[in-house]
């Protein structure tokens, strides 16, 4: 029985630009689940965290949806607002 994650593998050997559109949502995805990580380590509701760095609570939740491509600004505006840093890693 052929898994999802070989099916993934195997579509991403064969095709160039599924595999460059797969690493981007997988990039987009990491970026969701470690705000919405961070967040809930805070203790704070999305409005709350909202309110915290000066963003409606609608960019909050679309960044935690992986619904929107976030800029690096908003991420360190977001770091800042509440006294993190934030890193960028190349692997």
């Amino acid at each position: 029985m052929t898994t999802i994650n070989q099916l993934i593998e195997e579509k991403k050997k064969s095709s160039s630009s599924f595999a460059k559109e797969f690493e981007l949502e997988s990039q987009r995805l990491e970026v969701a689940v470690a705000l919405a990580q961070l967040r809930k380590e805070l203790g704070f509701s999305q409005r709350e965290l909202a309110e915290r760095v000066g963003k409606p609570q609608s960019t909050i939740a679309r960044i935690e949806n992986g619904t929107v491509n976030v800029s690096f600004k908003v991420l360190y505006e977001i770091a800042q607002g509440v006294g993190k840093e934030l890193h960028v890693e190349f692997k």
